[in-house]
């Protein structure tokens, strides 16, 4: 489609007219629009415009001198919008959709509050609880620039630079003022910035609040349900709704006295405290339901140059029919998806770098989520959509993991005994991926853990599975395409014998494994990958090297996945109290052997909270899975009970 024409604005125009002054409402909709096909000094001619759709076009950006002084009602779904400053040209706009542009946040929804005062509706919905959010963040914000104005003026000399100064001071306020979680972080360095040259420009004397509409009380609800506090109780003798794959049998209570110590019996330093407690995988949304089990949850990667570990504050959770995303610090559900039918059982990031059509580079986080059914989707959890769907096993798949070398390299691990390795590639125009198949490997039992191999994770995978820990070649550059088990580990002294369920495993660090199984009742051990492989030889079975083990819940209970963080030399696991153990291993990987024999007790024991603690109790729990961010500041448990716990720093 090449630039727009009068005859063809008077063509969509309605109502109909040979005068393009006249027209009010105008569909310029599925016309394969650029950003530069919109002609400012044509569009400006339309002086009566009110309604204007530009939905389904490939519009990066609105130029900001369209002249639609009169515009009330803008739909603009379906493009490649990055920005909404723009958006500030219409005053009188009241009704705006936005839907299906992927490069646009939740910080260009609280833009959008402060851009246009008359809004009513975004996305066909109230705006009216985005407004409230807005309102508070830029009340705490103008607070905070104005304090640190003061603090900045108070510290200057009278001979500086008055312009060189206040410069300084936008710079400062941007770079030092910080308000709200970080999944706003880009939302608020913005209006820190707009705060800061409004103060600049009066001299310190004044600051104006954004122009937001007042809303009544009853204006102010929340648009989608948020996740709730635990609530209801289940009875002792209700059973638990397992699905089949996902089986545990009854075990005595753990029995942990007193609180840990750290190694050179000092307190515990790691001090975490229960923030929230949340119900966002619940059936209809109903707070009786406490029966949904919660298998998995991921960190979201945030950039951190030259660290491509780093994780953000947000996690997704999956259990039930639905995958979660949530924001740690405010325990808001930022993002909901449902899968009717599904139940999913495993989630993991990937960071994909994708280009747009001007050629601009932009980095896009994307969740994989499956499950019972055996398929992948490839979810933008900001748009809320599935971009693809990976029919990848005809049994249910119990674990997920991409590669941490190569961004479009995801495994999946199924029921059916294979692990697969796929290409996912990148989206085209329309969003979507074609995925291709890389690699098979064949197992004797279920695979349950997939951990890549942290000092070469091109060459080596291993596996936790229902039979035992094994390893794969998963060089790209050999000719075979489908595989066996290349070693199987087997550990020594009892605690993990051959033939026995690894549901635990997990780099420390770039050498050290931390692995769990049923053979081990009450320890999970450490053991090093390089020791055990120099000493492999030829041999298909081969003994770990162990280097230590830790104490753990003396539970038979299955499927307790055991996490790590690698940064703070972290290991961590849940038990059938709902207790979260948490071992600093430090110390232990920098010790000489010979290590002591006994195993090393917990730094610290996160307990299940009292019922004081919750709005009701719950009966009994058992922490599926735990995961920490890679700064340590919040933790994720998840439960049997249909409960995301998070905990965070004091």
């Amino acid at each position: 489609m090449g630039p727009l024409s009068p005859r063809l604005l008077m063509k969509r125009g309605r109502p109909k007219s040979g005068r393009l002054g006249r027209i009010r409402s105008l569909d310029l909709s599925g016309l394969e629009l650029l950003s530069e096909h919109l002609d400012p000094k044509l569009l400006s001619r339309l002086k009566q415009l009110q309604e204007l759709d530009l939905s389904n076009n490939q519009l990066e950006m609105l130029p900001d001198n369209l002249g639609l002084s009169r515009l009330r009602v803008l739909r603009c779904c379906n493009n490649q919008l990055g920005d909404v400053t723009a958006l500030c040209q219409f005053p009188q706009l009241e009704e705006l959709s936005l839907e299906g542009n992927p490069f646009l946040t939740v910080n260009d929804n609280l833009k959008v509050s402060f851009l246009l005062p008359k809004l009513r509706k975004v996305n066909g919905k109230d705006a009216s609880s985005t407004c409230s959010q807005a309102e508070n963040l830029n009340r705490e914000l103008t607070s905070r620039v104005t304090a640190h104005w003061e603090k900045f003026m108070a510290s200057l000399s009278p001979e500086e630079e008055t312009e060189k100064a206040k410069a300084d001071f936008v710079r400062s306020a941007v770079r030092d003022v910080h308000y709200g979680p970080e999944s706003l972080s880009e939302f608020t360095r913005w209006r820190v910035r707009v705060i800061s040259e409004e103060l600049v420009a009066s001299g310190g004397t004044q600051v104006h609040e954004a122009d937001i509409p007042e809303k009544s009380p009853e204006a102010t609800a929340v648009q989608e349900p948020k996740a709730r506090p635990v609530a209801g109780k289940r009875p002792d003798d209700v059973p638990l709704n397992l699905s089949p794959n996902k089986r545990v049998c009854t075990s005595p209570l753990a029995q942990v006295e007193g609180r840990p110590t750290g190694s050179d019996g000092s307190q515990p330093t790691l001090q975490l405290e229960p923030l929230y407690f949340l119900q966002c995988h619940s059936k209809n949304n109903s707070p009786k339901d406490l029966s949904t089990q919660l298998w998995a949850c991921a960190f979201e990667p945030a950039w951190e140059e030259g660290h491509t570990g780093a994780t953000s504050q947000s996690v997704a959770t999956c259990g039930g029919e639905a995958v979660c995303v949530i924001d740690c610090q405010t325990g808001i559900v930022l993002h909901k998806y449902k899968a009717p039918g599904e139940e999913f059982f495993s989630v993991a990031w990937t960071a994909l770098t994708v280009v747009t059509q001007a050629g601009h580079k932009k980095r896009w986080n994307v969740l994989a989520a499956a499950g019972l059914r055996g398929q992948v989707r490839l979810l933008h959890v900001r748009a809320g959509f599935c971009c693809g769907v990976i029919r990848a096993h005809k049994k249910a798949i119990a674990t997920l993991c991409f590669s941490p070398t190569h961004e479009t390299h995801l495994f999946t691990a199924s029921y059916d005994k294979r692990i697969i390795l796929w290409d996912i590639g990148v989206p085209n125009e329309d969003y979507t991926f074609q995925a291709s198949q890389l690699l098979t490997l064949d197992t004797t039992s279920t695979p349950l853990r997939l951990c890549p191999v942290a000092s070469c994770p091109d060459a080596y995978l291993l596996a936790g599975c229902e039979g035992g820990c094994c390893c794969w070649d998963v060089r790209l550059d050999q000719p075979q395409k489908r595989r066996v088990c290349e070693v199987e580990f087997i550990f020594s002294e009892g605690s993990q014998a051959s033939g026995q369920r690894v549901d635990g495993l997990a780099f420390v660090n770039e050498d050290v494994v931390a692995s769990k199984g049923n053979g081990g009742l009450g320890t999970i051990c450490l053991w090093s990958w390089s020791q055990t492989w120099v000493s492999r030889g030829s041999q298909s079975t081969v003994a770990v090297v162990v280097l230590a083990r830790l104490q753990w819940s003396p539970t038979e209970l299955a499927y307790f996945s055991l996490s790590t963080c690698p940064d703070k030399g972290i290991v961590l696991c849940g038990d059938e109290e709902g207790s979260v153990w948490i071992y600093d291993v430090r110390h232990i990987l920098m010790q000489q052997p010979p290590l002591p024999a006994t195993p090393q007790a917990p730094t610290q024991i996160l307990k299940w909270p009292q019922p004081r603690a919750l709005s009701q109790t719950v009966t009994r729990t058992m922490v599926n899975t735990v995961v920490a961010n890679s700064t340590f500041t919040y933790l994720t448990a998840l439960t049997d009970s249909n409960i995301v716990a998070i905990w965070g720093r004091d």
